[in-house]
């Protein structure tokens, strides 16, 4: 899951870009880069670590312009500690082109060997990220070849080459890409698993600058409004004159969103194809207190407690449904990153105890019902039941707002094999045993898709394949989940001309 943002403006956007990333960190908190663009010159800073530490006024200075793109990395696939995979990409053919990218690919091999072997481009990374990025200079090189004036780039033949593109890649993807000399592209995977949501502001004269990001959250925060999701299968065009254009570009485009924004990745107060996370997290709470109503006897509880942050709204709505009271007896440092994001179970289980403590009279001689968002590998619950009982709570039911996450989730969520998932193989009974719990409750598939629905009537379905087993792109079988299951091999750093995270491309002096 990463996050990423385009904007272009009649204003220099460097500022614009840093304030929306810190917006966006939620969504990744690996690396983040800056691309601003001058006179058809691209000036781009990147490492890893959070947007607070990779930024610093000298880069600040550097990253002229009054277009850019950005992005912050939460990474699915390539090398995690390798600051030559944070994005954005570069490529100098056709024209230059700079892109960021949200989402994963499920055909990067293959898409690999036909950019390397067909059309003699070099991939410099293990990224999926600077595949997509080649297929597209490629589809964009084929289209102005075909034209009466190679030299010349027209709106039409941009939206035919993501239309070949779309054609070509799988997978989740929200994409941001400038075109020097031309202007901003942005486009989304035909089912829209990854959002992608575009702004806009008029400034005193009447002109208008627009913005495109992975959330919403970002536009309030830099005075834009939202005008509208880009939808699935959706290229859009902003010309550095400001002049915006669009297309649909795949013939069988369908919404789609996946589940887990709504549950966990998205920030609350942000609006995802039409639906509020907060309401629909709201009413995954009521929902999920009907489950505990049969599951368990209300009688039972003391007290609600959430797990913050994500899981408050379900955990108050679902502690009003019972009439039972809710009470915040885990307290957050606020300076931990999230737990889930976090690569390696050893991060994460160390972490925990780093990140939340507990109130030990909220806890002593209660029985409590812990409510979270979901229990993906266990790791985190388990540390939290343990810290619990230890503060003196005499019995702990574990209540998650989404159902058990039973597969791997390959669109962009770090959920990579069956193997980490404690839900994989296991009913609730089996669950609450390995996490210490004396019972877990998990809420109904059904019921958490027509919730959201409920909210937006025009979604069509879902990415919910980490929770059912089925992957709506359909190139992904037992045989392609048993490669992801397999050791990665360690192929090293990439090579050096993008290590240099302060890599300036086409203007001015290092």
């Amino acid at each position: 899951m990463c996050g990423i943002l385009g904007l272009v403006a009649h204003e220099p956007v460097n500022q614009l870009l840093y304030d929306g990333l810190q917006m966006l960190q939620h969504r990744g908190q690996d690396a983040a880069g800056i691309v601003t663009v001058e006179h058809d010159s691209f000036h781009m800073h990147k490492n890893i670590g959070m947007v607070r530490d990779v930024f610093r006024t000298r880069h600040m200075r550097d990253l002229t312009g009054h277009a850019g793109i950005a992005h912050v990395r939460y990474p699915t696939a390539g090398n995690a500690g390798s600051s030559a995979e944070a994005q954005p990409f570069y490529v100098s053919s056709p024209f230059g082109i700079v892109l960021a990218h949200n989402g994963n690919l499920t055909n990067t091999a293959e898409l690999g060997e036909s950019v390397c072997r067909h059309h003699l481009r070099h991939i410099n990374t293990q990224s999926d990220s600077e595949v997509l990025l080649n297929v597209l200079a490629h589809e964009l090189r084929v289209q102005v070849g075909h034209s009466g004036d190679p030299q010349r780039l027209e709106v039409g033949q941009i939206f035919n080459a993501v239309a070949e593109v779309q054609r070509q890649i799988r997978g989740a993807y929200a994409v941001v890409a400038l075109i020097a000399g031309y202007g901003l592209l942005a486009f989304r995977d035909p089912y829209g698993i990854r959002p992608l949501v575009l702004g806009s502001r008029t400034d005193e004269t009447g002109r208008t600058d627009y913005a495109l990001a992975s959330e919403n959250v970002v536009f309030g925060s830099l005075g834009y409004r939202l005008e509208r999701d880009v939808r699935p299968g959706e290229a859009v065009f902003i010309g550095f004159d400001g002049t915006l254009s669009s297309r649909l570009c795949h013939s069988a485009a369908k919404l789609s969103p996946c589940l887990f924004e709504y549950v966990y990745f998205a920030r609350p107060d942000s609006v995802i194809d039409g639906v509020s996370v907060y309401q629909a997290r709201c009413d995954m709470g009521v929902a999920l207190a009907e489950t505990v109503k049969r599951s368990l006897n209300p009688d039972d509880i003391d007290v609600v407690m959430p797990i913050p942050d994500t899981s408050r709204p379900s955990a108050m709505t679902l502690a009003q449904h019972l009439g039972k009271p809710y009470r915040e007896g885990l307290i957050k440092n606020r300076y931990i990153g999230r737990t889930f994001i976090m690569p390696g179970q050893a991060t994460r289980k160390k972490s925990v105890r780093q990140k939340l403590s507990a109130i030990a009279s909220e806890f002593a001689g209660k029985n409590v019902l812990l409510v979270d968002d979901s229990i993906v590998r266990g790791t985190t619950s388990r540390e939290i039941v343990e810290m619990v009982r230890e503060a003196g709570a005499k019995k702990i039911f574990f209540a998650s707002a989404a159902p058990e996450v039973r597969y791997p989730n390959v669109y962009g969520i770090d959920m990579p094999t069956s193997s980490e998932l404690i839900a994989h193989g296991r009913n609730a009974a089996e669950i609450a045993r390995e996490i210490g719990a004396d019972a877990c409750i998990f809420q109904d598939l059904d019921e958490l898709k027509n919730l959201v629905r409920r909210l937006n009537p025009a979604i069509e379905g879902f990415d919910d394949s980490c929770f059912s087993g089925r992957y709506i792109t359909g190139d992904v079988d037992e045989a392609y989940l048993a490669k992801l299951a397999q050791p990665a091999k360690n192929t090293g750093s990439s090579a050096p001309m993008t290590a240099d995270a302060g890599l300036r491309v086409g203007g001015g002096d290092d």
